[in-house]
């Protein structure tokens, strides 16, 4: 899920979009529709977020790539981007009602076939694929951000990525009076995680907060 940034200045971060590559047509096509659409449109990766889980997948050519929400799909086609030719990347979503919007820009974007959409409980789907992972990006329920980490360490390789989005939920993780469920959710995850001797992570300030977590 995207938001504006509570951190940056939204001139600045007009200026990091403008100098940041900018998104095919076939992204722009999905942002317009998503807006058009959905109840919850923010939910959407934003272009420079997008960006950078390209990059990142370009820069570490994992082979197998997992996601836990897909929404309407755009950050699915970022991650896809860039795979290599043998590729593969597996994105999850509980969610029915998005399944045809995401598919169809799934095919659009001539990426069907280095996707596998699966519609279901993540708690229960992943524990079914029969596979290793070199990344994952985790952009679900944050209420259960803990079950999620615990449940794909069993299935990563030593070396492999985590990518965590909206571990800062907006500042409220940093503000001691804010204490609703989810944010307390999040903020336990982000000090189980900064303890957890099985990694290493460093957490980034933009996109409400990135968590990149590598497995030792």
């Amino acid at each position: 899920m995207s938001e504006k940034s509570f951190l940056t200045d939204s001139v600045i971060e007009h200026y990091c979009e403008l100098h940041t590559t900018t998104e095919n047509n076939v992204l722009k096509q999905l942002v317009r529709e998503t807006n058009l659409k959905m109840m919850m449109p923010h939910m959407l990766s934003g272009k420079i977020l997008g960006r950078f889980l390209t990059m990142l997948v370009e820069l570490i050519q994992p082979e197998k790539v997992l996601e836990l929400g897909t929404f309407t799909g755009y950050s699915s086609i970022c991650l896809a981007q860039g795979l290599s030719k043998n590729g593969l990347l597996v994105t999850v979503d509980i969610n029915p009602e998005i399944e045809d919007l995401a598919r169809k820009y799934f095919k659009l974007s001539g990426l069907e076939d280095k996707i596998h959409f699966v519609i279901g409980d993540a708690l229960k789907v992943v524990p079914n694929l029969n596979m290793k992972f070199d990344m994952v990006f985790i952009d679900a329920d944050k209420e259960r951000l803990f079950d999620y980490y615990q449940q794909i360490m069993g299935k990563m390789e030593s070396g492999g990525l985590i990518v965590v989005d909206n571990i800062l939920w907006y500042g409220k993780v940093a503000d001691p009076e804010q204490n609703d469920r989810v944010t307390r959710k999040i903020r336990e995850f982000n000090e189980f995680v900064q303890n957890d001797i099985r990694v290493t992570n460093v957490s980034l300030p933009f996109c409400d907060g990135l968590m990149i977590i590598r497995k030792l």
